[in-house]
C-alpha cells in the first residue's frame, strides 16, 4: 500500500481534499470502433470533451485480466520488494510524489518506458504481461489516430499514427494503485462528496493521446469547459480515450486537452492502466499544415516535444503548461 505513516494520515488526507462539488456523469461520449462511421463520433467528442469511452476495441480480455491480476500481486508486495524494479529514474516503483514540483497523491505506481522491453528481471510474470497489454493497447491508439486522420479529412492517414509507430517513439506506460483511504468520507447521493482525497491531481496529459483503463472501482473525474467536474461511472471492459496537450497543439486548438483527476475510495482499490502514446523528443510539434484554413493563423509557437516535456516536468501537476508556448495576440 502507500507508505504513510498513521499520524501523518490525517494530515496529508487534509491537504489533499477535494472541495469541489461533483455530480455523476452518465452521458460520456461511447465510441463503437467496429463500426465504420465511428470517426464522426471521435471527432465529435475530442471537440466537445477532449475525451470519450471507446467499445469493441479489439484488447483481448485474457490479456486485460491477466495484467490486473500480476499488478495487483505486484502492489500487494512488501516496499522493499517493488523497489527491486531495476528502472531508472523517473521510472519504476514510485509512491505519494508525482513529479518533482511537490505535488502528492495518495497512489502507489509503476512507470515504464514502452520503447524497449521493460526490464523488470525480478518480476518476469508481470514483464511478459506488459509486454502483451502494451502491444494491444498501442496498436488501438494508432487505429483511434488514424480514425481521427480519416474524421478530420487530412492525409496521409497515419501522419499521427506515425508518431506512436516510430520506433524513437517517446511512449510511456503507467499502472496505478489507489488503496482504499481511511480519511474519506462517505459519497453523497449526487456522485462525490466534498470529503474525498485526491488520489493523483488535476491535470491534462502533455503527449497526444491517452488510453486508460481500470478495474471496477470508481475515482476518475474530468472537468467539463465550464469548470464543473464530473465523475466517471467505472467500466472495466472498455477503454477511455484523453486528448493530450500534444493533440491539441496539432489541431490547433480544434480538440482540446481534458482535465482530470482521480479521488479515492474508504473501502476499495482502484487499479487504473494507461497508455501515453508520444511522439519522439525531436519531434516538432505544431498544427497540422492540412488543418490550417486560408489565413488562418497558429496558436502555437513551434517547439520540440523534448521541450514541452521538459517543460512539463517542471511544472506542477495543476498549471497550464501550454501558456508558455502560446502565441500573444497581435494588439
Amino acid at each position: 500500500m502507500v507508505v504513510v505513516s498513521k499520524p501523518a494520515i490525517e494530515q496529508f488526507s487534509s491537504y489533499l481534499k477535494n472541495n469541489k462539488p461533483t455530480t455523476l456523469f452518465t452521458q460520456i461520449p461511447l465510441v463503437d470502433l467496429s463500426k465504420p462511421d465511428s470517426k464522426h463520433q471521435i471527432i465529435k467528442a475530442c471537440e466537445e470533451f477532449g475525451f470519450f469511452k471507446v467499445i469493441n476495441h479489439g484488447v483481448p480480455m485474457e490479456s486485460i485480466s491477466v495484467l490486473e491480476s500480476e499488478a495487483t500481486k505486484f502492489f500487494s508486495l512488501p516496499l522493499c520488494e517493488k523497489q527491486k524494479t531495476g528502472q531508472t529514474q523517473p521510472y519504476g516503483y514510485g509512491h505519494k510524489r508525482i513529479g518533482t514540483q511537490g505535488d502528492v497523491g495518495w497512489v502507489e505506481y509503476l512507470l515504464l518506458t514502452t520503447n524497449q522491453d521493460p526490464s523488470l528481471h525480478s518480476f518476469q510474470t508481470l514483464r511478459v504481461a506488459l509486454n502483451n497489454y502494451m502491444k494491444s493497447v498501442k496498436k488501438m491508439a494508432c487505429e483511434i489516430l488514424e480514425m481521427m486522420a480519416d474524421g478530420l479529412k487530412i492525409q496521409p492517414r497515419n501522419v499521427l499514427s506515425k508518431l506512436l509507430m516510430d520506433e524513437e517513439s517517446d511512449s510511456v506506460f503507467r499502472v496505478n494503485h489507489y488503496p482504499p483511504c481511511p480519511n474519506v468520507q462517505p459519497l453523497s447521493g449526487n456522485g462525490n462528496g466534498n470529503g474525498d482525497v485526491i488520489g493523483f491531481g488535476e491535470h491534462t496529459d502533455p503527449q497526444i493521446i491517452s488510453v486508460l483503463r481500470s478495474n471496477n472501482t470508481s475515482g476518475l473525474q474530468i472537468s467539463l469547459r465550464e469548470g464543473s467536474w464530473i465523475s466517471v461511472p467505472p467500466d472495466q471492459t472498455s477503454f477511455f480515450i484523453n486528448v493530450g496537450d500534444s493533440l491539441q497543439v496539432m489541431t490547433n486548438g480544434w480538440f482540446k486537452s481534458v482535465k482530470h483527476r482521480v479521488v479515492t475510495n474508504s473501502v476499495k482499490s482502484r487499479l487504473s492502466m494507461i497508455y501515453f502514446g508520444g511522439p519522439p523528443l525531436s519531434e516538432k510539434i505544431a498544427p497540422l499544415p492540412s488543418l490550417m484554413r486560408g489565413d488562418q493563423q497558429s496558436l502555437y509557437k513551434e517547439f520540440t516535444w523534448f521541450e514541452y516535456k521538459k517543460s512539463a516536468y517542471n511544472s506542477r501537476l495543476a498549471d497550464n503548461r501550454l501558456i508558455h508556448f502560446e502565441k500573444i495576440a497581435a494588439s
